[in-house]
């Protein structure tokens, strides 16, 4: 027992720092720092550790490939271009503008991931904000909170559903089956919350018909690179394979394409990436697996099995809605490993399952830490100079995620 609570104080304390970030130090010092004190007071073996930073690998490598497209489609004006288009159909309209964003964050997030939409479109949605002059954050939230309402539509939608589900991923008529509504009603909901939320800022007029340069050489490979990655997803995860390694690859061979044809250095366009993320990730594995090695797994799926016991609905609710809000405290990574553990043990029935995964998906629209597009959504943000604080985030939040989570949950179980 003296063990299991050293383990969860230094996990909670870890989290905590993710969260808050004491003497704004970034978020992998403190969750490395965490992993780093378990082992140091001999909690965990080192051979243990190194397995839980290798069970990441895929991740790391998804979100490497993910970056590199980025700073190459940052950097070869690729987010400016889309930046005026965007504007022009927008008409001068803020609201039409945030309408228009959202559709494009939906569908980056539905077909490249919720990280993609965080890495990728948030610089190019700050494009926007500053080529239309209009207000920033409203637009800027929406990478944020569509990352996560959208990232249960597909498979691939969101790497945590790979988690998750582990190599046992349903056939995709069948996650249709019973994602299709919940999503919609998710997605829904976010939009009019959000948009409630944020309708004062959105009055006025902003620009219209500014001039459209012809994209350049560079930045339609770039573009290539997004769109080739997008189908290699897709036809990747119907073939049930992991997403990192093919993601990887293309990242790296556009950024060395684009490289070759410039004759220049890779190394300004390395320094521009937040590579301080994937030890965050590395970190976050680390402090899962101490945690699987507790007790606390075993007391989760005893808790869960006796809740299903008297009602698989109401367990199944009660699941999704705790796994909502624990995503938000310890981040939806950790929290969807250690659910897919728990689910594991107590051999859940597939609604129980699935309102989880809602849960986990989902959730993190409560709070700026609660996934790890989220995460990289605020390094995007520090990158242009916009800071947007916990509390910021949290009165959104509270308004946003409540309501699409407790309709997206009804309607899984409604099916059935």
């Amino acid at each position: 027992m003296n063990q299991n609570w050293v383990i969860w104080s230094v996990s909670a304390l870890a989290t905590a720092g993710v969260i808050l970030r004491p003497l704004r130090w970034p978020e992998a010092v403190w969750a490395c720092g965490g992993a780093a004190i378990i082992l140091l007071l001999g909690q965990m073996p080192w051979l243990a550790a190194w397995g839980a930073v290798s069970k990441g690998l895929d991740v790391y490598l998804f979100l490497t490939g993910m970056m590199l497209l980025s700073e190459v489609a940052r950097r070869e004006g690729l987010f400016d271009w889309v930046a005026v288009l965007a504007v022009n159909h927008a008409r001068g309209s803020p609201t039409r503008l945030f309408l228009l964003v959202y559709l494009i964050g939906t569908v980056v997030t539905v077909f490249m991931s919720n990280d993609t939409t965080a890495v990728v479109l948030t610089p190019a949605v700050f494009a926007m904000a500053r080529k239309a002059n209009a207000p920033p954050l409203p637009l800027l939230f929406i990478c944020a909170f569509i990352a996560n309402a959208g990232s249960f539509v597909l498979p691939i939608s969101n790497p945590a559903n790979l988690v998750l589900y582990g190599n046992h991923l349903p056939p995709l008529l069948a996650w249709l089956s019973r994602f299709a509504l919940p999503s919609l009603l998710s997605i829904a909901a976010t939009l009019a919350a959000l948009w409630w939320t944020q309708r004062h800022v959105l009055q006025g007029q902003c620009n219209a018909n500014l001039a459209q340069e012809p994209l350049s050489t560079h930045g339609k490979i770039a573009l290539a690179g997004l769109v080739v990655t997008a189908v290699t997803l897709l036809v990747v995860s119907a073939l049930d394979m992991q997403l990192g390694l093919p993601t990887a690859i293309l990242g790296a061979l556009t950024a060395i394409l684009v490289m070759l044809i410039q004759r220049a250095s890779p190394w300004p366009l390395l320094k521009e990436i937040s590579w301080g993320v994937l030890p965050l990730v590395a970190g976050l594995f680390v402090l899962v697996e101490a945690l699987d090695r507790s007790s606390l797994i075993r007391t989760l799926a005893e808790w869960l099995n006796h809740a299903i016991g008297m009602s698989a609905n109401a367990a199944a609710a009660t699941a999704g809605l705790a796994l909502a809000l624990a995503s938000n405290a310890i981040n939806n990574l950790p929290a969807g490993l250690i659910a897919s553990s728990t689910l594991a043990l107590s051999h859940s029935p597939q609604q129980v399952v699935d309102a989880v995964l809602i849960g986990v998906d989902l959730g993190p629209n409560l709070s700026v830490t609660g996934s790890l597009a989220t995460i990289l959504w605020l390094s995007a943000l520090r990158r242009e100079g916009v800071t947007v604080t916990f509390w910021q985030f949290f009165k959104v939040g509270v308004l946003v995620m409540p309501p699409a989570l407790l309709l997206a949950i009804a309607a899984r179980l409604l099916l059935g």
